[in-house]
């Protein structure tokens, strides 16, 4: 198989709750998500293991440390773009990736696949990694030409990591 580029085959999904298993997201689960990668800027979204805690734990007769990784760690950001009409005001059709994501603490859970067109239905098999994530302040971005955006940091608090989707009613 050829490798694949990423333009347009990544989806970003926000499920309404959280998932029955984390680990085996249904079809269904995942279709019935808001969809967010049509919203967010691509060059600014980051959801991924970052290094893990290391322990060093050699034995006295060792020269050298033996590192051994201890809890995972993560990081996550997205930048959201704001739809707003000629006077200003919220565009109640298209600003969904604000209105999610826009209030300090707000608990996401977010599905991420890759591979497939990124509009293209959630189908058994398909990969995806889960992160439960909680919103801190929207900050205005370094660059501010372009169109209106804002960064929003994502802590995360629970990471499942490629996994496949299942069937799900």
């Amino acid at each position: 198989m050829p490798k694949q580029l990423s333009d347009e085959r990544i989806a970003v999904v926000v499920l309404d709750g959280p998932p029955a298993d984390p680990a085996a997201i249904t079809d269904a689960e995942f279709d019935a998500g808001l969809r967010l990668e049509c919203r967010i800027m691509a060059g600014e979204y980051r959801l991924t293991p970052v290094g893990s805690d290391t322990v060093n734990q050699s034995e006295m007769c060792e020269g050298g440390n033996a590192t051994v990784y201890g809890r995972s760690n993560y990081e996550g950001m997205m930048t959201v773009f704001r739809y707003l009409d000629g006077d200003g005001l919220a565009d109640e059709t298209n600003d969904v990736a604000w209105d999610a994501t826009k209030l300090k603490g707000t608990l996401l859970h977010i599905v991420e696949r890759e591979g497939p067109e990124h509009d293209a239905a959630g189908a058994v098999g398909q990969g995806y990694s889960y992160f439960e994530v909680l919103t801190d302040n929207p900050q205005a971005p370094s660059e501010r030409t372009g169109f209106i955006r804002r960064v929003i940091p994502l802590g995360v608090q629970r990471a499942v990591l490629d996994k496949l989707l299942v069937a799900g009613a």
